[in-house]
């Protein structure tokens, strides 16, 4: 048995069709092709699969694709030129990049709520995000940037 789930991805009205138990991150990668979050560990250690679900940074590992029926979500490939993408470019915020979606989408979710992050906010918005190269300094430095102080 199937359920169909409407859900507004980057903008744009989607429908899937998917088995009650599918997460979001596989719904979002397997049907829609977004491949932007990452899968890594689907316990909600690493933060790899981040995405902002009506304003807020949610691990998509954790969450069910039928429960963001009617939700307005929000993947890295919605954040085209965003400013957070060219500072983690320009700060040099990523080495291996396979964590930076679940990053940005972090520090996306915390600018929108507040345009003048504390580094403390900064650092406590990506503390759920494992970054295994250890570029945290450059994370941090990038979304300083973006706040307006280097």
């Amino acid at each position: 048995m199937t359920s169909r789930v409407a859900l507004e991805v980057n903008g744009a009205a989607r429908t899937v069709e998917v088995d009650p138990r599918r997460t979001l991150v596989d719904a979002l990668r397997e049907d829609l092709g977004l491949t932007g979050c990452k899968k890594v560990c689907g316990m909600g250690d690493c933060g790899a699969c981040t995405v902002i679900v009506d304003g807020r940074a949610m691990l998509s590992c954790l969450m069910l694709a039928v429960d963001c029926e009617g939700r307005a979500v929000t993947t890295t490939e919605g954040l085209n030129d965003h400013p957070l993408r060219r500072a983690f470019i320009e700060a040099d915020a990523f080495q291996c990049g396979f964590c930076t979606p679940g990053q940005i989408m972090s520090l996306k979710a915390l600018f929108d709520a507040n345009a003048s992050p504390t580094d403390e906010e900064i650092v406590r918005a990506v503390s759920g995000n494992l970054c295994r190269c250890g570029a945290y300094r450059n994370i941090v430095n990038a979304a300083r940037s973006v706040a307006g102080r280097r």
